[in-house]
């Protein structure tokens, strides 16, 4: 079964990228990042997303996040699926911190129980079936709303949303043109799925 073995942050200096993940997030060998200037305005049409098991560490490390300069896009606060809130990144990658658990059952960590992909699309049923032709599993899916991959032997999940919905839910715009400054790997070969992202061989992507 396919699933995303890497993920690849372009940015424009590494070095301060991986010192606000790591501050931020605890996060090492689950992201890989790559220096580049390629132009790209506004969003950039997907979110990283990290589940986690209480609102008392989102808020460690939301507030985490925004102590190493992050932005905030949507403070933490409780909502009909539970409570997370949205920040951005200096690099420009937006990140959602989110519990489906409206209460907390102890003290709060910093331990992230998932890593969930989220990209924006255009076409819900189109980029669904290319990448279940691609060996992608699905594991969830509602319509032509959302779309969740298993997430395989990865250390990341993967999951489709229509791209101005996921705009909203991150509290951004919807437009953006350029790069999307990330290229995902995995052992499906090198392709650019119907909305532009990049996948390169899992052993091409770089050193972590």
């Amino acid at each position: 079964m396919t699933s995303i073995e890497s993920i690849t942050l372009e940015v424009a200096d590494p070095t301060a990228a991986n010192r606000f993940c790591t501050t931020a997030f605890g996060l090492g060998t689950q992201l890989r990042l790559r220096a580049s200037e390629a132009p790209t305005t506004g969003f950039r049409g997907f979110t990283l997303s990290l589940t986690v098991s209480q609102p008392s560490t989102v808020n460690s490390l939301v507030d985490a996040a925004l102590d190493a300069g992050a932005t905030p896009l949507k403070p933490a606060s409780k909502s009909l699926w539970g409570y997370g809130g949205v920040v951005q990144a200096p690099d420009g990658t937006i990140w959602k911190v989110a519990t489906s658990a409206k209460k907390d059952t102890g003290p709060a960590t910093r331990e992230i129980d998932e890593m969930v992909l989220l990209l924006g699309v255009a076409d819900m049923a189109a980029s669904k079936r290319f990448y279940v032709d691609r060996g992608l599993a699905v594991a969830r899916s509602f319509g032509s709303k959302y779309v969740e991959f298993a997430a395989g032997s990865g250390p990341v999940k993967l999951a489709l949303y229509k791209r101005r919905a996921l705009a909203k839910d991150a509290g951004v715009p919807a437009d953006g043109t350029g790069s999307h400054r990330l290229v995902l790997g995995g052992d499906a070969g090198a392709f650019t799925d119907p909305d532009g992202f990049a996948w390169e061989a899992a052993a091409l992507t770089g050193t972590p």
